[in-house]
């Protein structure tokens, strides 16, 4: 099979970045023929495709490109052209790529699925959170981005987030998508709860390659970690503050616009900051962790940090918020607590290590659950369905 996978970047920058690049890996090793569709951006990684991916955004572009602007038409045009796919499937494509490409594949007859991983389709700020609460105005009201200045670039950056939701409609993109894979129940429910048509949806948790959490050692020490982005809508913040009071060692590792000032604050004082770090040095760090927290104080979709933790025999610490809950089994894969509960998320790392975990049990669920392998499998069968 011929398939294009489209994403904004190309580089391991987050969840939907990771995801579409190990696709590419996995489809390849089954034999499947894979292009790929981006935009050009100093820290991609090289493709043979480049060729046809648009430039980057400028000040001028943010106006112009979310709407479909002629250079991704061009050379999105040209990319099919050329490779000829049985299917486009889309990843993460509004404002720097935008949903006209669906709409170009989907002329020419081409098969279309999209994984969601955010809640663009219904919320033009992606997070459906607003003031740190849980908001749906704009699953009626477009104009509540406006009213609120949700987006980026206040005014003008809300104007456009309107404009933008206006165009691309869920009539219009469902008319141009055969299927929405969604990487969790949660995600499913806010857009169709949003709108979209449920027979549209198909639920597939998203996958990783057992031989990059083959044989863990489950020797565990005595520090608990965060993986992530440093950014407040992850909850470091919150993490960082109680941590400070506890007498146990947290290990942080990720980059964002948080980390010089956190590190001022809090660097020392029983928190060890890791920066950003690749798998190979991750993995003995999770490995080792007692447990790992994820504090989030927005709607995670289906955070592969979790399932790399649990694949590797680590439980997690989750907050009970978006698609979390559903990956721990409380009190035998980790614990949930109240999303940005200072106190709950407290008591909930104490009560973590005094907890016993099996977790060997923990590993082997995972994989069984997660595994690059069943995945494949079900994809494919999704792929031939539409």
């Amino acid at each position: 099979m011929r398939v294009l996978l489209v994403n904004k970047f190309y580089y391991r920058r987050g969840g939907d970045c990771i995801y579409m690049m190990e696709l590419e890996r996995l489809l390849k090793s089954r034999g499947h023929d894979v292009a790929v569709f981006a935009m050009q951006y100093s820290q991609n990684e090289p493709s043979e495709w480049n060729k046809y991916w648009p430039s980057n955004m400028s000040a001028i572009k943010a106006f112009s490109r979310p709407f479909g602007d002629s250079e991704v038409r061009r050379k999105f045009t040209a990319l099919l052209d050329d490779f000829k796919p049985d299917v486009v499937h889309l990843n993460n494509i509004h404002t720097q790529l935008s949903p006209v490409i669906a709409e170009i594949a989907h002329d020419r007859g081409i098969r279309v699925v999209w994984t969601l991983h955010d809640s663009k389709l219904v919320c033009p700020c992606y997070t459906c959170m607003r003031d740190g609460k849980w908001c749906t105005e704009c699953f009626t009201d477009k104009k509540a981005v406006i009213r609120h200045r949700c987006m980026p670039g206040s005014v003008p950056g809300a104007i456009v987030g309107y404009l933008e939701a206006k165009k691309w409609n869920k009539e219009r993109i469902q008319k141009s998508c055969d299927l929405f894979l969604s990487p969790s129940q949660f995600m499913a429910d806010t857009s169709i709860q949003g709108g979209y048509d449920a027979e549209k949806f198909k639920v597939l948790c998203n996958f990783i390659d057992v031989k990059k959490v083959e044989n863990p050692s489950f020797n565990k020490s005595e520090y608990f970690v965060y993986l992530g982005r440093l950014t407040q809508v992850k909850g470091i913040e919150t993490l960082c503050r109680v941590a400070a009071e506890l007498p146990y060692k947290l290990i942080v590792i990720g980059g964002g616009d948080m980390e010089s000032d956190l590190r001022k604050m809090y660097d020392g004082k029983s928190i060890e900051f890791k920066g950003q770090k690749n798998w190979d040095e991750i993995r003995p760090i999770l490995e080792s962790a007692r447990f790992m927290v994820i504090p989030s104080e927005w709607s995670e979709n289906n955070p592969l940090s979790v399932i790399e933790s649990q694949s590797l025999g680590t439980p997690v610490l989750g907050a009970r918020i978006g698609g979390i809950p559903e990956l721990i089994e409380e009190g035998v894969s980790g614990m949930t607590f109240e999303s940005g509960n200072a106190e709950d998320l407290k008591t909930k790392i104490i009560d973590m290590f005094s907890a016993k975990f099996d977790y060997q049990d923990i590993s082997k669920d995972a994989l069984s659950k997660y595994s690059s392998e069943k995945y494949i499998e079900k994809l494919m069968d999704c792929y031939k369905s539409m």
